[in-house]
């Protein structure tokens, strides 16, 4: 019984172990790159890109929409969800 114990408080250790690896592993993911961000921004909004800039979660992707107006549009860096602004 005390094997048992033994090897099953050694087996919950490893998993835990694992666990906190792929955790890590999940912050060090690649962000998206600016290239990408217009991308998709431009996907949701047709248009011509004016300008990008970043923000600490988002990068801004202004468009000059087909019918003369100014969107600004952010797309989160890290998941790619674009929101107009």
């Amino acid at each position: 019984m005390r094997l048992q114990l033994t090897l099953l408080a050694l087996i919950l250790a490893f998993c835990s172990s694992v666990a906190d690896a792929n955790d890590h592993n999940d912050k060090n993911k690649k962000t998206i790159t600016k290239k990408e961000a217009v991308s998709l921004a431009l996907d949701k909004y047709a248009g011509r890109t004016l300008k990008i800039s970043q923000e600490s979660q988002f990068f801004v992707v202004r468009i000059l929409q087909p019918d003369g107006r100014i969107v600004d549009i952010k797309v989160n860096k890290k998941t790619g969800e674009v929101n107009k602004d």
